[in-house]
């Protein structure tokens, strides 16, 4: 895994590409590499994964084809037989230089794998961009006056020049937890959104998606459902274990992880425990690698350091991120890191196997003239009000609470007004991906693929563990597998009377798990964020006095405030970069 950069225009040249991937040293920091010539130049940092040899540096080039690559392909051994030789290296990259060359772009369907890309034809003055199918892999640009400029990280792009704080992205922040695709903090640097390219061609800027899987449901009895994915994983987990450096997974006390685990021979485990034993999974993790005979190793974290956590996670994220379980992924990536280059997650498992509460628990279902006049009237700021809006939504907007993070209601009352827009549309990333087609089960589950996971879930994990060069695959996103899932009645995997999810991941693995272990309660890595607002409140004035002072809010929250995070963080930011 890597850390990618370019410039296209009159400013490019090798000195400043190089200067920006340096900014994204933490990414790489086996090696670096620039190409040039007049009007583009293409960076790379290198953190050596397959082919540990010289003939593995980027950029790298074939013809006319010019790659600087960050990613990891699955399925290349089998595409290299394909493909006529001689071959100068036997990693991923110059198979995927040499499919770009023969097949351009028509070449993604494939590619099984997690990447972000950039390949610049020589012949055709050409700049292609691509973003793996679930994001996985992160990727920026900027629009230049006469080009484009490119990077994995927004750092790399804000050292081409200040820009300006985007106040909608602000308001989206507050309202997801994260900035969505195509959105940043800043206006005139995009986030290319999974599964699409982005083709600059003399000024012209092309952007389309280039997978859109079926939602069709095939019919299939629970028996032969279970038979047909405990083959699949039976395939795909193992080929996510392709590398030429040491590789682990990281086990918590949930399904996900250990499923990855069982599917393996013998791995070695990672487990992050908490002194506070009513939050930690350190016990769970422990009898599941025992039963799986795995080679575990666990570290128990200090009382969380939040103070830490936020002091750091401004530059990891270069833009407001809001979920605190951010530092315990930290955390965990940097244990793992002393032993391992590779970690394996159970990510996913959530969103493709319906294993959030709000799957079975009637999400709108609560709406009456009662709960939606109270929303109306109450404080917005208050319990009860909040409480109230959640209740009072139906549709879209009621998914959406489940999901995200401050109502509008509650957004519009905070910020200042030079920071608030006139009925502006909170929903219009949910809006992209809501299908009135689909049953409501798979509504939400088309919803949470094609939104939070991406923008939420998979940012937290890249800059966590890339934080620590680190390179985390998460096998249960391999599109295969996704594909299989999507034709899969979500009704299967879900039991509204008893609340639960995930019913066909249990059947296949109760008794492949130690006895009573699927009956855990469902635990994160959430950090007991209010518990220390309260016992250190002068923080949280602090940093709303400093908001106000800024003109970005009106007025301030105490410690009980549900997202009070939110606002640390957008302090944190404000003062590191604001």
């Amino acid at each position: 895994m890597c850390g990618i950069a370019g410039i296209v225009g009159a400013r490019a040249s090798a000195e400043i590409a190089r200067d920006m991937a340096l900014r994204l040293q933490h990414r790489g920091p086996d090696g670096e590499g620039v190409w040039s010539e007049p009007g583009v130049a293409l960076s790379h940092r290198r953190l050596a994964i397959q082919d540990l040899t010289e003939a593995g540096r980027q950029p790298m080039v074939y013809g006319s084809q010019v790659l600087t690559y960050n990613g990891e392909l699955y399925n290349h051994e089998r595409l290299r037989a394909t493909m006529p030789g001689p071959w100068a290296s036997s990693g991923d990259t110059e198979v995927v230089l040499r499919l770009l060359a023969t097949e351009g772009s028509a070449c993604l369907n494939r590619l099984v794998g997690m990447f972000a890309f950039a390949s610049w034809d020589t012949a055709s003055k050409t700049l292609l961009l691509v973003r793996d199918r679930l994001g996985i892999k992160p990727l920026y640009y900027r629009l230049l006056p006469d080009g484009i400029a490119f990077a994995s990280e927004l750092k790399a792009l804000v050292a081409l020049g200040a820009c300006e704080v985007d106040a909608s992205a602000v308001r989206d922040f507050l309202f997801h937890g994260y900035i969505p695709a195509p959105k940043t903090i800043y206006r005139g640097i995009c986030k290319l959104p999974a599964a699409h390219t982005l083709t600059w061609r003399a000024g012209r800027v092309t952007v389309e998606r280039y997978w859109n899987p079926s939602t069709a449901i095939v019919a299939r009895s629970a028996e032969e459902t279970v038979t047909e994915l405990d083959a699949l994983l039976g395939e795909v987990i193992p080929q996510h274990t392709v590398s030429d450096v040491p590789v682990g997974v990281f086990l918590s006390g949930g399904i996900d992880s250990a499923l990855t685990a069982y599917y393996l021979d013998a791995p070695r485990t990672y487990t992050l425990g908490f002194e506070a034993g009513g939050r930690s999974e350190a016990e769970a993790a422990r009898q599941v690698a025992a039963h799986l005979d795995t080679e575990h190793l666990e570290m128990t974290a200090p009382q969380a350091d939040f103070a830490g956590a936020l002091d750091r996670m401004p530059a990891m994220f270069d833009e407001p991120f809001g979920d605190s379980a951010a530092w315990s992924n930290y955390l965990v990536a940097q244990f793992a890191r002393r032993e391992v280059t590779v970690a394996l997650s159970g990510e996913g498992g959530d969103e493709i196997f319906c294993g959030y509460p709000r799957y079975w628990s009637r999400v709108g279902g609560r709406s009456n003239f009662f709960n939606r006049s109270l929303a109306r009237y109450l404080p917005p700021l208050s319990r009860l009000a909040v409480s109230m809006q959640r209740r009072g939504y139906q549709g879209l907007p009621a998914y959406a609470a489940a999901l995200g993070g401050m109502t509008a209601q509650q957004i519009d009352s905070l910020l200042a007004p030079d920071w608030k827009a006139a009925d502006y549309d909170y929903l219009w990333f949910y809006r992209q991906y809501w299908r009135e087609d689909l049953a409501p089960l798979a509504q939400l589950r088309w919803l949470d693929l094609n939104t939070d996971l991406a923008e939420g879930l998979l940012t937290k994990v890249d800059r966590t563990s890339m934080a620590h060069s680190l390179e985390v695959r998460p096998p249960l996103l391999d599109h295969r597998l996704v594909e299989f899932m999507l034709s899969v009645d979500p009704h299967l995997l879900v039991d509204e009377q008893r609340k639960r999810g995930k019913l066909l991941v249990r059947r296949l693995m109760e008794p492949r798990l130690p006895p009573g272990h699927l009956n855990r309660p469902k635990s994160g890595f959430g950090l007991p964020v209010h518990r220390w607002l309260k016992q250190h409140p002068q923080l949280l004035r602090d940093a709303m006095h400093r908001l106000m002072d800024r003109g970005v809010v009106q007025r301030a929250v105490g410690s009980e405030f549900r997202r009070a995070w939110y606002l640390l963080v957008l302090d944190r930011w404000f003062t590191a970069f604001g």
